[in-house]
Parts: structure tokens; sequence; C-alpha cells
């Protein structure tokens, strides 16, 4: 298993990489984002209201459960690294109702840019709170500059849908990490074929993820669905286990 989980770490440390600068911020935000406390959910990589589906061998970092629903499909061939599987029960329970305090936390953030109507592909944007009316799309390549804080955080608030385009990427530059990065979905997230993702997705509803795509971060759906397609995809890593390993989602050119 640790040799497993060695060759795991060394691939995606081969494969992703480091981004150490980029262009200039094209947006500005008063960096008064806060991030929330995720309580018991810190340990859940994927953790669904409903039914949890995985399909393909994907590699899971972290807790991946259920509640209230009790089904989980396809592990195997999905694997669990530090962590462990629960349908149903007391821990999943908890971990939901500390998302959803969390949710509200988010929700409840003063916005500085309103981003209504805007795709985010192309955009530099700096720490703070990003607000949509109703969905978020990401169409291409998003940067986010932490301007040489560690500590940096990105809020990011959608009325309903967060949806990526095949191929779309996040990436966290100049001393940003990906365990600050916060998307609260009004409904649900789709993260299409091959988009590689950062950040702590809660979603009101369900959350999907596409053949190819990759998460670095968390899925966390409070009474829907999580379906991930893993075939061709990273491993899935819980921001919780970055702490002292970050890893940067590569931002293609």
């Amino acid at each position: 298993m640790h040799k497993l989980k060695n060759l795991i770490i060394l691939s995606v440390l081969t494969t992703l990489i480091v981004v150490a600068s980029g262009s200039p911020p094209n947006a500005l935000a008063s960096p008064n984002a806060v991030a929330p406390n995720l309580g018991a959910a810190a340990t859940f990589v994927a953790l669904a209201g409903s039914t949890l589906t995985n399909t393909g061998s994907g590699v899971y970092y972290g807790d991946v459960g259920t509640f209230p629903g009790t089904e989980i499909i396809g592990f195997p061939p999905g694997t669990v690294v530090n962590g462990s599987i629960y349908a149903g029960g007391s821990v999943p329970a908890l971990a939901q109702t500390d998302a959803n305090t969390a949710y509200v936390n988010l929700a409840g953030q003063t916005c500085n840019v309103d981003f209504t109507g805007v795709d985010l592909g192309g955009k530099t944007l700096t720490p703070g709170v990003y607000c949509f009316d109703t969905s978020a799309q990401l169409t291409g390549n998003l940067v986010l500059d932490a301007l040489g804080n560690p500590h940096a955080v990105w809020v990011f608030q959608t009325g309903s849908t967060l949806t990526t385009a095949p191929g779309s990427s996040v990436a966290v530059i100049n001393g940003g990490q990906a365990l600050n990065v916060y998307w609260k979905v009004g409904s649900s997230a789709t993260l299409d074929t091959t988009t590689l993702f950062i950040g702590n997705i809660i979603a009101d509803a369900s959350i999907s993820m596409l053949a190819g795509a990759s998460l670095t971060g968390r899925a966390l759906a409070l009474h829907g669905a999580v379906t991930m397609d893993t075939n061709g995809s990273l491993p899935i890593q819980n921001t919780m286990l970055l702490n002292s390993m970050y890893l940067p989602v590569i931002a293609r050119p």
C-alpha cells in the first residue's frame, strides 16, 4: 500500500505544473473573504446527500460518504486512501451538518465583485468574494493570484449552477493554497471532461464530474448525489492533506 501511495503521489507531482507567476490581475477584490470552519466535513473528499457513485479506477484521498442516503457505488474499482467509506451513519451525518453550516457562512459573506453574466475563463483574480446572481461558467483558464499571501481566501457564490467547459482549469499562483478556495453553489455543479479544478465545492443539490476531470479539493453535496467518472482522472485530493504539500492545478496555455 505504501508503494502504491508513493507511486500515485509521484505521478501527480510529475503531472501537475507549479505555476510560479502569472499575468497582472484583471479583477481586484477587497480581501475580506473568510474561510469557513468545515468541522467534521473537513476529512471528506466526497460527501453526498443521496447517492455517491464512482465510475472508473479513481483514487480518493480522504473520506467518502453519504447522508441521509446510504448508497455508495463503484468502490471497487475506486479506492480510498487515508480515509474511510461511510454509507450513512453518525459520521457523515455530522459532516453534513457542518457542511451546511459552512454553506450558510459562505452565502452570507459580503460580495466584493459581481460577476453575474461573466465567464470566469481568462480571468486572473485576487483574493475576495465573487458573486453570481444565477449561474457561473468557466470556459478556459482561471488563475487565482494570492499576491504572496499564503492565507489568501477566495469565495465564489453562485445563485444556481456552476459549470465548466471541457478542458477548463483553475490554478493558484504566488503562494496561494487550494484549501483556501471555496465554491458555494446554489443548485448543482458540473465539471466537464478533462477539467482540472481546485477548491471546496459545497452545492445545495448535486455535484458531477465527467470523464477525465480532476479535483483538488472537496465535493460536498448537501441534498443530492455526487457522481464522479474517474476514467482518466488524476487522484481526487482532499485539500486537508495538502497543507504541507500544495499541488496547484495545471494552467493550460
